[in-house]
C-alpha cells in the first residue's frame, strides 16, 4: 500500500487561527477604520476555512454524527457568547438580539444549508438520499423547542408583550437544555445508525474507505486549533459589528438585520461543511451539521440568555411576530414532506432555498 504523503508541520491552516487571534487581542474594544475593517474581514474569511478544515480532520477521526456534533456544539457555545456579549453593551436596544439570530440561525440551517445540500446532492446523484428516522428526529426536536422559545412568548399572558414571566423563562430554558441532551444522547448513543450517511441504494456507510483517520495527536491539534479558529471567526465578527450596525442603520433597515449578518456570519464554517459533504455523497451528514446546528442554537442559546437575565439590563424580547411565525409553520410543514420519503429531488430543495429567499426579503423589507 502506498503509504500517504506526510502533511507539512507548517500549513496556513496552522498558522492563521494563532494569527486571527494575535489580531483579535490587538484591535478589541478598539474602533476601527475603514481600511482596516477590511484587512480584518479578510482574517475573519480565512479563519472561517481554517474552521472548516480543522472540523473535517476532526469529523474523519472520531467518524459520524460525532463529527457533525462537535462543529455544530463549538460554534453554538461561541455564538451564544457573541450574543450575550453584545447584549451586555446593546442595553434595551439589543433586546430582541437573541430572539432574531436564533431565528435567523434556524431559517439559515433548515432551508438554508438543507435546501443547498438537497439541491447539491440531487443534481449530482438525481435524488439525494438520507434517513429519514434520524433526519425526523432532528427536525421533530428542533419545531418543538422553536415553538416553546419562539412562538409561546407571543401568546402568554402574564407579562405584557411578546416576553416570558420569570417562571416561564425558567421552564423554557430547562426544557431547551434537557431536550438537546436527549438528542445528543439519541444521535451518539441509543440511535447512532439513524443519524449515519447512506449510499444511493439505502445502505448505511459506517467508515470511509478513501483514506486512513489521522492520528489521534492529529486531532487533538486540530481541535485546539478549531476552538482558536472559532474564537478568531466571533470574535473579528463582533469587532467589526460596528461598522454591520452603522451600514443598517444608514441604509434605513431594521435593526434585526444585524442578528441576520450574525448569524450568516458565525454559520458559514457548517454551511461550507455542509456542502462539501454534499458533494460527497454523504446527504446525511449535510442534514446532520444543518438541523443539529439549529438545534444546538436554541437548545444552548436560551439557556444562556435566561441566565443572563440575572445581570441584563431591559426586557428579554423572544416572542415572534405574525410574518414569522408563518414564515417558522411553513418551514416546519415543507421540512416534514421532504424528510418522510426519505430522499429528495432538486425541488424540495428550490422550495427549502426559496424560503430562506422569502425570509431575507422579508428582514430587509418587513
Amino acid at each position: 500500500m502506498t503509504p500517504r504523503p506526510r502533511t507539512p508541520l507548517v500549513h496556513w491552516t496552522g498558522v492563521l487561527p494563532v494569527a486571527a487571534v494575535v489580531l483579535l487581542a490587538l484591535i478589541w474594544g478598539r474602533s476601527l477604520p475603514s481600511a482596516l475593517v477590511g484587512a480584518v474581514s479578510l482574517f475573519l474569511a480565512a479563519a472561517v476555512l481554517a474552521a472548516v478544515h480543522h472540523a473535517e480532520v476532526i469529523a474523519h477521526r472520531v467518524g459520524e454524527p460525532f463529527g457533525s456534533l462537535v462543529l455544530a456544539v463549538a460554534v453554538t457555545i461561541i455564538e451564544v457568547a457573541l450574543i450575550v456579549t453584545l447584549m451586555v453593551d446593546g442595553g434595551e436596544k439589543s433586546a430582541g438580539l437573541a430572539r432574531d439570530t436564533v431565528f435567523a440561525a434556524v431559517m439559515i440551517t433548515c432551508n438554508g444549508i438543507v435546501g443547498l445540500c438537497l439541491l447539491v446532492g440531487a443534481l449530482k446523484r438525481r435524488v439525494a438520499v438520507f434517513n429519514a428516522e434520524g433526519t425526523g428526529a432532528e427536525l421533530a426536536s428542533v419545531a418543538t423547542l422553536a415553538g416553546l422559545s419562539l412562538v409561546l412568548p407571543s401568546f402568554t399572558t402574564t407579562t405584557p408583550g411578546p416576553q416570558f414571566s420569570g417562571p416561564q423563562l425558567v421552564f423554557a430554558a430547562l426544557a431547551a437544555l434537557a431536550l438537546y441532551g436527549l438528542f445528543v444522547t439519541t444521535q451518539t448513543i441509543r440511535h447512532r445508525d439513524y443519524f449515519l450517511p447512506l449510499t444511493t441504494a439505502g445502505e448505511v456507510i459506517d467508515s470511509e474507505d478513501h483514506a486512513d483517520p489521522p492520528s489521534l495527536r492529529a486531532a487533538l491539534s486540530s481541535l485546539g486549533l478549531l476552538v482558536l479558529a472559532l474564537v478568531a471567526v466571533v470574535g473579528l465578527a463582533k469587532a467589526v459589528s460596528p461598522t454591520i450596525e452603522s451600514g443598517v442603520a444608514a441604509a434605513g433597515l431594521p435593526s434585526s438585520v444585524v442578528g441576520v449578518v450574525i448569524a450568516l456570519l458565525v454559520l458559514l464554517p457548517e454551511t461550507i461543511a455542509a456542502v462539501r459533504a454534499a458533494r460527497r455523497d454523504r446527504i446525511q451528514t449535510s442534514i446532520n451539521l444543518g438541523l443539529g446546528s439549529a438545534m444546538a442554537s436554541i437548545g444552548l442559546t436560551i439557556p444562556a440568555v435566561a441566565l443572563a437575565t440575572i445581570w441584563l439590563k431591559g426586557p428579554l424580547v423572544l416572542g415572534l411576530g405574525a410574518s414569522h411565525m408563518v414564515l417558522l409553520a411553513l418551514t416546519v410543514v415543507v421540512g416534514t414532506l421532504t424528510v418522510v420519503p426519505g430522499r429528495a429531488t432538486v425541488l424540495q430543495g428550490s422550495v427549502h432555498l426559496t424560503l430562506l429567499a422569502a425570509y431575507l426579503v422579508l428582514a430587509v423589507s418587513p
